[in-house]
């Protein structure tokens, strides 16, 4: 499949801002391949680039819609995916961050994103992955997982940001209220966020889920991101913490955050572990393909203080084998599709393709 993207987009000083597959491709000189495939997991090998514009299956828009908007240089996005409209080519655009900006519709736009809401998304949008280092590979050295035995009590763990504080909640609904109001008159290209605090929520289910005697916690609550930890995060004790609280649990609780995804939601799979999903109206990647709910425990908003029977009932439907099997499926689940590598391949495969391709879970 050839690939094509405006090569002159690019600006190195928003390096933060590329296009997800396009990073590991624009790099310095003397990058390798064998370097490529270490730090991003894929290769030179793995995709095809023209610069032929007429040549391309896909178009890639280099940047991500944010930085044209931030930039003031929104016209030159319109004026290229208007010009790849009168080729009939396919633009895939990259709506970035934890809001989100508002895009113009056009037919041949599609949009990746990791936030925004469900009922809100066009039939052009798509959910993005959070994509990870594999950390079986780099904090546990092994690409096996820690397989966990089914025991009749199963064991729900969760590590991070949690404040039961009103206080703290009212702060932050009321620096979301802040952000919508912007949105609302025209001073932020933002798109406007559900009035939530999302410590409080996470708190308060935590907590409910605690005092139920149907399952064990494995809790431990931060009262900042990552613990406050801002310098050698990757390395910190808390990270570390962190993978072993996924590594000691079978099931995970997994809210959404600032935006409205959930990264904890990939680490688990990664880890071979049970996602327990609150849905706040979320997107889950390629969701018309992949039965998820035979993968997490799947839990409404309305329903997010009754997780401990949710859990208990999705463990009781299990057998020992079953819940053996779920574990290895999840971590190939992640592996094989929500990798950077995978999921690119799956969807190219998607919005090329005249019917769906078949996972490889």
């Amino acid at each position: 499949m050839k690939l094509y993207y405006p090569k002159s987009h690019y600006n190195k000083d928003h390096r933060g801002l590329l296009f997800p597959l396009l990073k590991p491709f624009i790099k310095t000189e003397g990058f390798t391949d064998a370097q490529r495939i270490a730090s991003y997991g894929v290769s030179e090998k793995d995709f095809e680039f023209t610069e032929v514009l007429e040549e391309a299956e896909l178009v890639l828009l280099t940047m991500a819609w944010n930085y044209y908007v931030n930039t003031k240089q929104e016209y030159i996005a319109l004026d290229f995916v208007k010009k790849c409209t009168a080729l009939n080519k396919k633009v895939i655009a990259f709506n970035a961050g934890d809001f989100g900006v508002r895009i113009p519709y056009f037919n041949n736009l599609i949009i990746i994103r990791p936030s925004g809401y469900k009922s809100k998304f066009t039939t052009n949008e798509y959910s993005l992955p959070t994509f990870i280092a594999d950390p079986l590979q780099k904090y546990y050295h092994t690409d096996k997982i820690f397989e966990r035995s089914y025991l009749p009590k199963p064991v729900i763990g969760f590590c991070g940001q949690a404040n039961l504080s009103r206080l703290n909640a009212i702060k932050e609904i009321f620096y979301s209220a802040l952000r919508n109001l912007k949105s609302y008159t025209g001073k932020s290209k933002n798109e406007p966020q559900q009035l939530l605090s999302t410590s409080f929520l996470r708190a308060s289910v935590l907590k409910k889920t605690q005092k139920s005697d149907v399952v064990a916690t494995n809790f431990i609550f931060r009262k900042k991101y990552r613990a406050g930890i801002s310098t050698n995060k990757d390395n910190h004790n808390t990270t570390l913490e962190f993978y072993d609280n996924l590594r000691d649990s079978d099931y995970v609780i997994c809210v959404r955050g600032a935006g409205n995804f959930s990264v904890r939601f990939y680490e688990a799979l990664a880890m071979g572990r049970i996602p327990v999903f609150i849905n706040t109206d979320c997107s889950l990647p390629f969701d018309n393909e992949i039965d998820w709910k035979k993968h997490i425990v799947w839990v409404e908003y309305n329903e997010r203080y009754d997780v401990a029977k949710k859990v208990k009932d999705f463990h009781n439907g299990l057998s020992t084998e079953d819940f053996i099997d779920l574990q290895q499926a999840n971590r190939d689940l992640w592996k094989n599709v929500l990798t950077l590598g995978g999921f690119s391949d799956f969807l190219f495969r998607t919005l090329t393709e005249n019917h769906n391709p078949t996972l490889k879970n």
